[in-house]
């Protein structure tokens, strides 16, 4: 069954009662009419646990922790897991929007934001939440033994794109927690789709599409970028070096599918 937003649960995480009602409000014009609130992050972690919500609406800074601290909480717990996180947040530091995109959260909504910025955050979050339309694959590529390997050195990030890969039909997968473990992985197993971040330990992601274009067996195979990474040059040397295509975190499912059949199809 295809969901709407009817069909939602919001949980909002937000210590300020005014900020409550104006992401309430909000809300409620796209259709969501049930709504609970938390006012720092252990009460919503422990609302979560007594009643899962469909998805979570927090700022950045809480009375008692981060946001960032309450997704790592979250994906901590099998249940909670693949709950959506929307992070509301004027915060524009690089260092730390990037720790929340590495914990998982799913979107991202500027303070104070737009109704077309919460539309399209809303669009994603369905989209998460209810079974996207299979990858449509070229002639010769079966998606029944297609081979993934995931490339992340945040086992949250990893959770989420095995998830999300899952619900495009997407069932073989290797993984990886960094550029140089996933070198050795591609040294002994096939792959039909590398998906890596730019941003990991002993070989980043730019190195590891170095050492497959020139390095390995399997130099040809589709490489897609998914990271937090922001600047521009190290950007430009990820695709100069052969990556496929590159897509920012967060991202919402029908991006990351149209991005993987271009991908595939070369």
């Amino acid at each position: 069954m295809t969901a709407t937003s009817n069909d939602l649960e919001a949980l909002i995480v937000e210590n300020s009662p005014m900020q409550q009602r104006v992401i309430a409000d909000a809300l409620k014009k796209r259709g969501v009419s049930r709504i609970r609130f938390a006012p720092d992050g252990s009460d919503a972690f422990e609302q979560m646990n007594a009643a899962l919500p469909s998805f979570v609406v927090s700022s950045l800074y809480l009375p008692d922790m981060l946001a960032t601290d309450l997704v790592q909480m979250m994906r901590g717990r099998v249940e909670l897991v693949h709950v959506p996180f929307i992070l509301v947040s004027s915060e524009t530091k690089p260092q730390v929007i990037d720790a929340i995109r590495q914990a998982g959260a799913c979107t991202f909504l500027p303070k104070p934001f737009s109704e077309a910025q919460l539309a399209a955050a809303m669009r994603s979050t369905i989209s998460y939440l209810q079974a996207e339309e299979s990858l449509a694959l070229g002639a010769g590529i079966d998606l029944e033994t297609l081979r993934v390997l995931i490339v992340d050195d945040s086992a949250n990030s990893r959770r989420f794109l095995h998830h999300v890969l899952e619900q495009l039909g997407v069932e073989h997968f290797l993984e990886a927690a960094d550029g140089r473990e996933a070198a050795r992985i591609l040294g002994q197993d096939y792959v039909d789709l590398v998906i890596t971040d730019y941003n990991m330990p002993d070989m980043n992601g730019k190195e590891l599409i170095e050492h497959i274009r020139t390095q390995s067996w399997q130099s040809s195979v589709p490489i897609l970028m998914v990271t937090g990474e922001i600047d521009a040059d190290r950007l430009a040397e990820a695709k100069n070096a052969g990556v496929s295509a590159i897509c920012e975190k967060p991202f919402d499912p029908p991006t990351i599918r149209v991005l993987i059949e271009r991908a595939l199809a070369g």
